[in-house]
């Protein structure tokens, strides 16, 4: 993945307060024994991600793609008192590294794994949600986003991963993963019932809120 990475991103991240302990040795331990790190939300993109969740102090969010748990932890951080991250995914290998990171934090109560496909999981789900994070299989988001939209609250948020897809969002010709996240994104402008921003971070992260 080619993230958006310029002298002014560097000074930003330079200029921006750190991660913990846990965050930073689960990061290094993720770039140094996974081909596919680039799955991982990161530093700058992770401290968004808990910025958001101290802004909105949610009680429950929802996360669709656990990977090694970096992003569930930075969303755990701002949750307001009582409030738990539920997090989805389907590969155990790296779901087992996630929970022995999360077991090493004051979140381990707070962040509930389940591993089964979400499309299986968000129907039977009861939970009301203040925030939805959607970082799975790419031709699923319209999918995701649909299964939770009527569980998330008025004024509650919906935040999906990768929607810039390294630029390739804006080739003519688009392979299936391309396509449907374009596809995701012309569905959210159009969608009367949110407003919505897609921020140019890393591989880009579209912000949705619920209007009613």
């Amino acid at each position: 993945m080619n993230e958006i990475k310029n002298a002014l991103t560097d000074y930003a991240e330079a200029h921006t307060s750190g991660e913990s302990d846990v965050l930073r040795e689960l990061r290094e331990h993720c770039y140094a024994h996974y081909e596919d790190s680039s799955m991982l939300s990161g530093f700058f993109q992770g401290r968004v991600l808990s910025m958001l969740s101290h802004m909105i102090r949610p009680q429950v969010v929802l996360e669709i793609g656990t990977y090694l748990g970096y992003s569930a932890l930075c969303l755990a951080e701002g949750l307001a008192d009582g409030g738990k991250v539920i997090t989805l995914d389907i590969q155990e290998d790296t779901n087992t590294v996630a929970r022995s990171y999360v077991e090493k934090t004051e979140y381990k109560d707070k962040i509930e794994f389940i591993l089964a496909p979400a499309v299986d999981v968000i129907p039977n789900l009861t939970e009301t949600f203040d925030l939805v994070f959607i970082d799975a299989d790419k031709p699923n988001y319209t999918n995701y986003y649909n299964l939770v939209f009527d569980k998330v609250r008025p004024g509650g948020f919906i935040v999906a991963d990768n929607v810039l897809w390294s630029g390739r969002v804006l080739e003519a010709e688009k392979d299936e993963d391309t396509q449907a996240l374009s596809d995701f994104s012309k569905m959210v402008l159009a969608d009367e019932r949110v407003e919505n921003v897609l921020l140019p971070i890393r591989d880009g992260l579209m912000l949705v809120r619920k209007k009613v």
